[in-house]
């Protein structure tokens, strides 16, 4: 399997703000594998959250991203399986220090209350934050007990 940066995945809710960040990753060269939704029809969340932390753990991808109405569903979801830390995000800087003092690995929006200007560039914050390690490693550590 070609490795992949992301693993993107959303619901129903998360559909149309989905489109609208794969279509920057395309223009941007960024790679990236769709696990669904499809389409605008009813779907669970946690089917997609599973999924994806099931890609990590796997090793198939160095970030996922996840996206339905408010992006707690899917954080709370994903955050269930062992080493993923995922993270709902509303802004540049939270992304930005998800990744840089909680090493986080799954970025969860909310397409209800992030509109796709801003949902791209906390995206593109988080893509580029690096774990920054040292005093947050103990922290981490202690996450998955």
């Amino acid at each position: 399997m070609t490795e992949r940066r992301w693993i993107i995945a959303s619901d129903h809710a998360g559909f149309a703000l989905k489109k609208e960040i794969q279509k920057h990753f395309e223009d941007s060269g960024q790679r990236y594998r769709d696990l669904g939704c499809h389409d605008e029809s009813s779907v669970d969340y946690p089917d997609f959250a599973h999924q994806v932390a099931q890609c990590i753990r796997e090793s198939q991808t160095e970030h996922a991203l996840l996206i339905c109405g408010t992006g707690t569903g899917m954080a709370m979801t994903a955050n269930k399986h062992p080493h993923i830390r995922a993270a709902v995000c509303t802004d540049v800087y939270s992304a930005a220090m998800a990744r840089r003092h909680n090493d986080a690995n799954v970025l969860c929006l909310g397409a209800r209350v992030t509109g796709s200007g801003l949902a791209i560039a906390i995206v593109d914050a988080f893509a580029s934050a690096h774990f920054e390690g040292g005093r947050h490693a103990k922290r981490v550590e202690k996450i998955d007990l």
